[in-house]
């Protein structure tokens, strides 16, 4: 009688799979080869449309003044009073434009929105690449109810490829830590496949691209 458990059968495979190796049947692969069909619209035209079918908001910006005015717009239009930052470069930005924020350690806990820079828009899928390398740290992209990001239509890449390769250039040794891609708000369907909005962070999106290039 045969007293060969299955266990025992697969793990033999295993050993003869090891000790038998073949040569590999797909030595031609090229990797360089892009997976995804070239999209025809404009990098900038595609981000808008794809953030904004998973739910983000996207508003253009045709300079820093007109930025200015749209956050105010924003800000008036939600009523929101506490408006995070945590970011020197943002906060130099936003005292330019007299747009209103608050930036005390002691009220972190109450913010209602906050704002972020990030390091590149990807247009293939709509998403924001955020770091800790950048000023705000990591809490900023999770805790918010609402996450606000300024960013800049040179920072709008078509593939996470090429997000990565300019991280690479730009950090060279001191490479981030955390590396986060945003796709519109958090949400999930876990829960009785029910659908539900800010499960694991931000509730909402918004990305104001402000056009800095001719």
């Amino acid at each position: 009688m045969d007293e060969t458990t299955t266990k025992e059968k697969i793990l033999k495979r295993v050993r003869d799979a090891l000790i038998s190796k073949k040569e590999n049947p797909f030595k031609n692969v090229d990797f360089n080869t892009p997976v995804f069909v070239p999209s025809e619209e404009e990098k900038e035209i595609a981000f808008a449309r794809k953030l904004m079918e998973m739910s983000g908001t996207f508003v253009y910006c045709e300079n820093e003044k007109t930025l200015g005015e749209n956050l105010k717009s924003l800000l008036s239009q939600k009523g929101w009073q506490d408006y995070f930052v945590v970011d020197k470069k943002l906060e130099m930005l936003l005292q330019s434009l007299a747009v209103p924020f608050q930036n005390n350690p002691a009220t972190f806990n109450k913010m209602t929105a906050g704002i972020t820079r990030c390091e590149y828009l990807i247009a293939r899928f709509g998403s924001v690449l955020v770091s800790s390398g950048l000023d705000s740290g990591r809490r900023m992209f999770v805790f918010p109810e609402s996450h606000i990001v300024v960013a800049y239509t040179s920072q709008v890449v078509v593939e996470l490829q090429e997000a990565l390769a300019g991280m690479r250039k730009r950090y060279r040794e001191g490479y981030p830590s955390q590396m986060t891609v945003i796709t519109g708000p958090s949400r999930t369907a876990d829960i009785e496949k029910t659908l539900i909005m800010g499960a694991h962070g931000p509730r909402e999106l918004y990305v104001f691209v402000v056009d800095d290039e001719d």
